[in-house]
């Protein structure tokens, strides 16, 4: 299929409120009011859930080029999850009423955010496998490649932003612990660096492939 010239800023158009947040910066709440979907522009953002005793489950890490707050299309008055800047944040919103009218009017725009919609999809159910069927280890190496973009279009991002480890635990659902044991044990085996900054190579590959 051609690469569209448009980009979704372009295509978005004048129907739309540009934001910058700073690293750790809320976006929106859970609970707070589901009136638009947000666009990232720039840097990653974490979406969470706070349970009523005050635990939080980290459910998604969003790159540059997707959309979030989508659940308002489909009636949800509420957001169900809290967004939050993992880095300095570019962000466009654009209102519920907005968003439904580009879907209808702009067939290009229509096929970006439906690509989007099943890509999330895919991510979701592959998550579940993954969680279902796959062992601690194999889940933080699957999360450490997610986040430096290997496997998808374009140059990974050898170079990933700091997470903490209880971050990570939280993703993989498992404690910090045994994060921490097993990237010594990745480091030590070359798969990934610590320089200041994370670095994650591709034979990291290794410990999911490995059975």
């Amino acid at each position: 299929m051609p690469q569209s010239s448009h980009s979704i800023p372009t295509l978005i158009g004048p129907r739309r409120k540009a934001h910058l947040f700073k690293k750790k910066q809320a976006i929106y709440p859970q609970g707070n009011a589901a009136d638009s979907v947000f666009f990232l522009e720039e840097g990653k953002v974490q979406l969470s859930i706070l349970s009523t005793r005050g635990k939080e489950a980290i459910i998604a890490v969003l790159e540059a080029g997707s959309f979030f707050g989508e659940e308002c299309l489909a009636g949800q008055p509420f957001r169900m999850a809290r967004a939050t800047a993992m880095t300095a944040c570019s962000t466009l919103e654009v209102k519920k009423k907005a968003m439904v009218a580009l879907v209808r009017a702009k067939p290009e725009f229509s096929e970006k955010f439906l690509a989007h919609l099943l890509s999330r999809n895919i991510r979701i159910q592959e998550d579940l496998v993954d969680q279902l069927f796959n062992s601690s280890e194999k889940r933080l190496a699957r999360i450490l490649l997610l986040l430096a973009n290997f496997g998808k279009e374009g140059r990974p991002e050898t170079v990933i932003p700091a997470i903490s480890q209880e971050t990570l635990a939280e993703m993989i659902g498992t404690t910090r612990s045994r994060v921490s044991g097993f990237m010594n044990k990745f480091r030590k085996l070359g798969f990934i660096e610590y320089n200041g900054h994370l670095n994650v190579h591709s034979s990291l590959l290794n410990v999911i492939l490995h059975d």
